[in-house]
């Protein structure tokens, strides 16, 4: 597996994770910024631990879940659906990785938005998931782009939880940052030099690409 087909894969990867993370960072984010419920300041921290554990923490309570012993791994597998060292696994991991960036993002451009637009939407009868779609969602787009691509991002560069639930398998499961640490940990200094420039190149573009929107919607541009 050389160079490019491991940045290939790594981008395929990470853009999965990205579209895996999107539903459930938006319906998260929207119960953060508006919901008023018991439990919500658990859910935030729920949602945010992966920010501060240790990935490889993290990978392993996956492992113990999604494992064919584990206790979402034995309905998987009565399914016939393998997640353990697969290209899914290195998916799962990234999408749980990026997850609370994306949240965060897309939070705090929610709690931007003015409540007296939702208002007039539900004054004239929309319900709570339209207002949501039509007003909400538009309104808070700029934050939403931005929070998909620090999630992207972060997925990249994605390493503790991957090596925990999907390994270093050539050609299956080997991303650039696995790939990075096999390189230099058997002396292939060259190999991992190049990777490290072309994931500092990607995470740079991602995350100019974030600012820049974050940019543009706190100066109104």
């Amino acid at each position: 597996m050389n160079v490019w087909q491991i940045t290939a894969f790594t981008i395929g990867t990470a853009g999965l994770a990205t579209l895996l993370m999107l539903p459930a960072g938006l319906l998260l984010a929207w119960l953060l910024a508006r919901g008023r419920f018991r439990g919500r300041v658990l859910l935030d921290t729920v949602v945010s631990l992966p920010l501060v554990m240790p990935p490889v923490a993290t990978g392993l309570v996956m492992l113990a879940l999604v494992a064919p012993a584990g206790l979402i791994g034995r309905l998987l597998v009565r399914s016939g659906i393998d997640i353990v060292f697969t290209w899914k696994a290195v998916v799962l991991a990234m999408a749980v990785m990026g997850l609370p960036l994306l949240v965060r993002t897309v939070r705090a451009g929610i709690e931007q938005v003015d409540r007296r637009y939702e208002a007039a939407a539900a004054t004239l009868g929309a319900g709570p998931l339209r207002v949501f779609f039509t007003v909400t969602l538009p309104l808070a787009r700029p934050a939403v782009i931005a929070g998909a691509v620090l999630g992207f991002a972060r997925a990249l560069g994605e390493f503790g939880a991957t090596i925990m639930i999907a390994g270093s398998i050539p050609g299956s499961t080997r991303t650039l940052a696995v790939a990075i640490y096999s390189f230099a940990e058997t002396g292939r200094d060259r190999e991992a030099g190049v990777l490290v420039a072309v994931s500092a190149t990607i995470a740079f573009i991602a995350l100019a690409i974030s600012n820049w929107i974050t940019s543009r919607e706190s100066t109104g541009a």
